[in-house]
């Protein structure tokens, strides 16, 4: 997909509102794809990225609702409803099943892209915050660790303490550092909690690569990231 240019899923039977909807679109700098059925909708949402989807409530086979309800279980792609049904009990049931607007039939052409234009808004990216050290990586961002391509499963605090060991690899974090970073708390010289949480971050690393040192004990000090 152009990377400047949005792309919008129309699901309208009608096939002259469905080509009108594409032309108003196209002449808007939108890119378009048709589709007539829910079915069908569903069908092309799962090997087509898009931008909003334009609904239509009456559809055959999967009526509109039980699109977006589907959809709503594994995306938050914006979509805006189209129906003829102006009662105010439906719309407010229609957002609350995920709708992120709608617009009645017979609609304006303009107020229909304004609509489009506000959930279509650019939103700021978040910056994606990776360290890694060998093949062993931290998403800051999504709270996950990976060996590779496996996921780790991490606890909070295990996340924590390679966040702090991997953001500076060559420095040795004494037990004290670890817990009052980590536990945000005064160390009482507990050696066992820190132990028993390197020990499992250690065994959860080995089981994803067998034999490969990540964590370095320095005896009489505490911990590094290994470089052997």
């Amino acid at each position: 997909m152009t990377e400047n240019i949005k792309k919008i899923l129309i699901v309208e039977d009608d096939n002259d509102i469905n080509q009108m909807l594409a032309q108003l679109l196209h002449h808007n700098g939108y890119a378009t794809l048709s589709v007539y059925s829910g079915t069908e909708a569903l069908l092309q949402l799962e090997h087509e990225e898009m931008d909003l989807v334009l609904l239509d409530l009456m559809l055959p086979g999967k009526n509109g609702e039980e699109v977006l309800s589907e959809l709503r279980l594994k995306s938050n792609l914006p979509v805006i409803v189209l129906t003829a049904i102006d009662e105010s009990e439906k719309i407010v049931e229609l957002l609350q099943k995920g709708a992120n607007d709608y617009v009645t039939k017979p609609f304006d052409n303009e107020v229909l892209l304004a609509r489009i234009a506000v959930q279509l808004r650019t939103k700021p990216t978040q910056e994606v915050r990776i360290l890694q050290f060998k093949d062993l990586k931290l998403d800051l961002n999504r709270y996950d660790g990976y060996v590779g391509d496996s996921i780790i499963g991490l606890s909070k605090r295990e996340f924590e303490i390679l966040k702090l060991m991997m953001s500076n690899p060559e420095k040795v974090f004494t037990k004290a550092i670890l817990y009052e970073v980590v536990w945000k708390d005064v160390y009482l010289g507990d050696d066992n909690t820190i132990n028993v949480h390197i020990s499992k971050l250690r065994a959860k690393l080995d089981h994803l690569h067998p034999g490969e040192d990540y964590i370095e004990t320095i005896w009489g000090v505490g911990f590094k990231m290994s470089e052997t």
